[in-house]
């Protein structure tokens, strides 16, 4: 009983301190002007074992993992939710190609060079590769959100980011699942890879189309009243579903979302006092998750880790953002011959590919289960968060005053 109550003392102690910390570092980030998971992540950094030794949930505790595991499934989630079917059609192309293509061109690029420049085992290389391929919706939608940029080029930036998201997750387990069993058979993986996305696709259809129905003015929108909730239970019961019939439940909660999101289309409204308070607590949600799997990271950052391997971070960081970045994006937009993308916004797409919260808690499980080249792999995601956030996140706006694609005038 003593152990009981004790663990529950220090669950409640370190939810209290990651609150705080989250709060605090959130209100400097206005005040500062510099994107609130910096913050959250290098006060995660001061609160943890490296310094102050304040806060310390072990990377294999139940905590570390069902906060790392639901807050990346209910943030893919919210994600989904943010894609338009209108103004997705007229982008697909583009968007599957940058979210598909764009992440397999990524990983190889980062794979190859963190295997010939440092000879990391080529199964490492395209794991770091893989991590660090997709962008972060939660940080590029409030820097995108009040910015006067056609809307077709602002849609495609929050669409990819959240595609690619889910596709990077699904690359992940993917060589994870590689690793651990020993499988090196190319066919094996792609088709375990195909698998994964169809079935993750598959269950985010049927699961979202019932949860909207559920919560619809129709006769069938029994728990419409219960419309917050049903997004949470939407996240937890998509991804369950998914994995248990060898499914990628990251995928099936994206699709999930995008179905939610775009329930009007299918006929399905849902109450207008209902979909407000439903609004207000996913952001809710959203950020208190954002705030805990950085703040996470920060703690589990090992400075011996960084001091060792910072000069592989950085240069792959730099060739991330300066040179794959571009060629992923180039390539991936030329086979969209409707889109006709100018220069000038291709150059743009490509600086904003801020690295966040997915790669965060992929990066967190991976170290959580000490998989092989963990601590590598740990040391360049928190360089490549770092550099992108505080480099790209601040830099969004200059950039498309400079390039002159600021203006209203093209909203088509």
């Amino acid at each position: 009983m003593e152990n009981s109550t004790t663990l529950l003392d220090n669950s409640f102690y370190a939810l209290i301190i990651m609150l705080f910390t989250g709060v605090i570092s959130g209100e400097i980030s206005k005040k500062i002007n510099v994107p609130d998971v910096v913050l959250y992540l290098l006060a995660g950094i001061l609160v943890g074992p490296s310094v102050f030794n304040i806060l310390s949930i072990p990377d294999t505790s139940i905590v570390n993992q069902v906060i790392l595991v639901f807050g990346a499934s209910f943030i893919l989630y919210c994600g989904g939710r943010e894609v338009s079917l209108d103004t997705f059609r007229e982008i697909k192309v583009t968007v599957l190609s940058l979210a598909t293509l764009g992440v397999l061109i990524s990983t190889a690029l980062v794979g190859s060079t963190a295997h010939f420049l440092f000879n990391l085992d080529w199964k490492v290389a395209l794991l770091t590769g893989a991590v660090i391929a997709s962008t972060d919706p939660a940080s590029l939608i409030p820097v995108l959100e009040h910015l006067p940029i056609a809307k077709r080029l602002k849609q495609t930036v929050i669409c990819e980011s959240a595609f690619n998201d889910a596709m990077g997750a699904v690359l992940v387990f993917s060589i994870i699942g590689v690793m651990t069993s020993g499988d090196l058979s190319f066919s094996s993986s792609i088709r375990s890879l195909v698998e994964m996305i169809g079935l993750g696709i598959l269950t985010g259809i049927i699961i979202g189309f019932l949860i909207s129905l559920s919560i619809s003015s129709r006769k069938f929108g029994i728990f419409s009243d219960y419309a917050p909730i049903m997004s949470v239970i939407a996240s937890i019961l998509t991804y369950v579903v998914a994995d248990n019939v060898g499914g990628s439940g990251y995928m099936a909660c994206f699709i999930a979302g995008m179905v939610c999101g775009n329930k009007e289309k299918f006929g399905l409204i849902v109450p207008e006092h209902e979909y407000i308070s439903q609004v207000y607590f996913r952001e809710v949600l959203n950020i208190l998750f954002k705030m805990a799997i950085f703040i996470l990271l920060g703690t589990h950052v090992n400075f011996s880790y960084l001091a060792k391997y910072w000069h592989i971070a950085l240069v792959i960081t730099i060739l991330l953002i300066l040179v794959f970045r571009p060629i992923s994006v180039f390539i991936s937009t030329s086979l969209d011959f409707k889109a006709k993308w100018s220069i000038k916004e291709k150059l743009f797409i490509s600086w904003v590919r801020e690295t966040g919260v997915i790669p965060a808690a992929m990066c967190s499980i991976i170290v959580s289960q000490k998989l092989p080249g963990y601590d590598i792999i740990s040391s360049i995601v928190f360089m490549a968060i770092l550099i992108t956030l505080i480099l790209q996140g601040t830099t969004t706006g200059l950039l498309a005053r400079k390039l002159g694609i600021d203006s209203q005038k093209n909203n088509c």
